[in-house]
């Protein structure tokens, strides 16, 4: 692990979904690009979907597509659904990982700016519906990563309040951004450590390399 050492067992663990723990870049990409090119536009490298698609769809489609924005949203939604299920593919060890936080009396929630049905129709069908007490996606709360409004409802269904017992993991700046809203502990899991000055917050974030990682962290508490 680089960056600071994480000490003390938390007592909830929040989890991002998309490419934390299950491999979505090629739906992200695919579903995006048909959308693009539906509406005239170029589509995007892969390497453009990984550094562009941080925000929610209906912070990021207004930008995109203006006043069409309800539209390409219907039509990658459309999409979208036709293949999320078939390419979905959780990330080594992810269930393992869940597993065993689970089984150590950890409260286990999810904060994604997937939409939500969507979100828990993955959990479910994974079967790592079960793990979590409470799944909040995009339009689920007031407003979506890195706003602090999912984290609270993500954490409504149990008595730990956000702050330092709680630890966010994501891949991407936007979780961290959104654990330091909240005063949780921001905890990288990606193989690619933070670059100098990636995170523009007044909290270092504790860098995990895989989920085996994570879980031998947990293990040792």
């Amino acid at each position: 692990m680089n960056g600071p050492s994480l000490s003390g067992k938390p007592k909830a663990i929040l989890f991002d979904w998309d490419n934390t723990l299950v491999d979505s870049w090629e739906v992200i990409h695919l579903t995006l690009n048909a959308t693009l090119t539906n509406y005239g536009m170029e589509p995007w490298t892969a390497a453009q979907t990984r550094q562009r698609v941080r925000k929610s769809l209906r912070d990021s489609f207004p930008v995109l597509f203006g006043d069409h924005w309800r539209e390409a949203a219907d039509y990658f939604y459309a999409y979208f659904e036709t293949i999320h299920l078939e390419k979905l593919t959780p990330l080594p060890g992810a269930a393992e990982l869940l597993a065993d936080i689970s089984a150590a009396g950890i409260y286990l929630g999810v904060v994604s700016n997937k939409t939500g049905a969507y979100l828990r129709r993955e959990a479910e069908f994974l079967g790592w519906d079960r793990h979590f007490s409470k799944i909040v996606g995009a339009n689920d709360a007031k407003n979506d990563k890195p706003s602090p409004d999912p984290v609270h409802l993500a954490l409504s269904a149990g008595p730990v309040k956000a702050g330092a017992e709680v630890w966010f993991v994501g891949d991407a700046d936007i979780d961290m951004e959104c654990a330091v809203n909240t005063g949780c502990i921001p905890v990288l899991l990606r193989k690619k450590a933070p670059g100098e000055n990636e995170f523009d917050l007044s909290q270092s974030v504790c860098h995990v390399v895989e989920c085996q990682e994570l879980a031998n962290i947990v293990k040792a508490m």
